[in-house]
């Protein structure tokens, strides 16, 4: 399918940005009904309403970032990019117990109703987790470019499509890659999207597999893998018996910003999750650690990149999904 794609460059320096984007754009699998700019004539505000959203809700609360960063994996990963995981209900997505630590549905509810009084009917709830979780990063200090809209929102959500399309924090090398190959992601995209961990936070249980409890009811490490000093910080933020709402942050040096750090906790032997840990161990993926660790800009190039094949994930367009009044219901 052809696709043509009007570029307006508002200054130099922004036109040279998306002129960037829209080669890797065109370099990409991506759906060819998505379009950059989808909203200027049917609802020229959209992006604007959504960052806004997004910059005000982070300003109070600086988990906001992280937390619309994850609920865009969790939902693109499962029936693709089309706001499924929003979906309220029973044996829904969003109630499996794998999705009940996610967070982030007030920032869309709230961009959501505020586009239905300008826009109504027009702009899809995927859209605006796309570009919420676009514009949390750039709220956190990365990188900021233009990704494709378009997206419709899909009808279908069910708890049991969950498990096995998301990444659990104790996966091998090889179960991680079978899963991002599945969805049409490289390696280095694998690599990539992990600095993810950059901001965010986690519950204790999330990484409690790394340690085993003595006799006297007291955690002791038992992978090798963590640096036994932040291994020692982790047991006594998450002490046996911890809260289940008890949290730390994914990144302990720059918790909130999205930035190089996370890369460099791996060289250091400080990733939080098992899963983070494997990539500094295999071969296949420690040279690329490396690089990320020691050029941020390197690092926020290849974001861009796979963060527009990740948002392109099983969308659905035209009449494939719908344009949903509320977010947490079909129509």
């Amino acid at each position: 399918m052809e696709m043509k794609i009007t570029v307006s460059c508002p200054t130099p320096n922004r036109c040279t940005l998306l002129i960037l984007v829209l080669f890797s754009f065109a370099a990409s699998p991506l759906h060819a009904s998505l379009s950059f700019n989808f909203y200027a004539s049917s609802c020229p505000t959209a992006e604007l309403i959504v960052s806004n959203m997004v910059r005000s809700a982070s300003s109070s609360d600086p988990t906001i970032p992280g937390k619309l960063l994850r609920l865009l994996f969790h939902d693109c990963f499962v029936e693709g990019c089309d706001a499924s995981v929003l979906l309220q209900g029973n044996g829904t997505e969003r109630s499996d117990p794998a999705n009940t630590s996610l967070g982030g549905f007030s920032v869309i509810d709230s961009a959501k109703r505020m586009l239905e009084i300008f826009c109504p009917e027009t702009v899809s709830c995927a859209d605006i987790v796309a570009l919420a979780a676009r514009d949390a990063v750039v709220t956190a200090g990365g990188p900021a470019f233009e990704i494709p809209t378009g997206r419709r929102d899909g009808r279908i959500s069910d708890a049991a499509n969950v498990r096995s399309n998301i990444v659990d924090t104790s996966f091998t090398m090889i179960e991680m890659i079978r899963l991002f190959n599945s969805k049409g992601l490289s390696l280095d995209d694998l690599v990539t999207l992990s600095g993810a961990h950059t901001i965010g936070v986690a519950h204790c249980n999330a990484f409690s597999d790394r340690f085993k409890m003595d006799s006297k009811g007291n955690l002791t490490l038992i992978d090798t893998s963590l640096d036994n000093t932040y291994a020692k910080e982790l047991m006594k933020k998450c002490p046996s018996g911890s809260s289940a709402s008890k949290t730390v942050n994914n990144d302990p040096e720059t918790s909130f910003a999205f930035d190089n750090q996370y890369y460099i906790n791996l060289l250091g032997h400080k990733g939080l999750f098992q899963s983070d840990s494997v990539l500094v161990e295999d071969e296949r993926t420690s040279a690329r650690v490396e690089t990320f660790a020691n050029d941020q800009e390197t690092f926020f190039r290849s974001w861009r990149d796979s963060f527009l094949k990740l948002t392109t994930i099983g969308v659905k367009t035209d009449d494939e999904g719908e344009i949903r009044q509320s977010c947490s219901f079909a129509n």
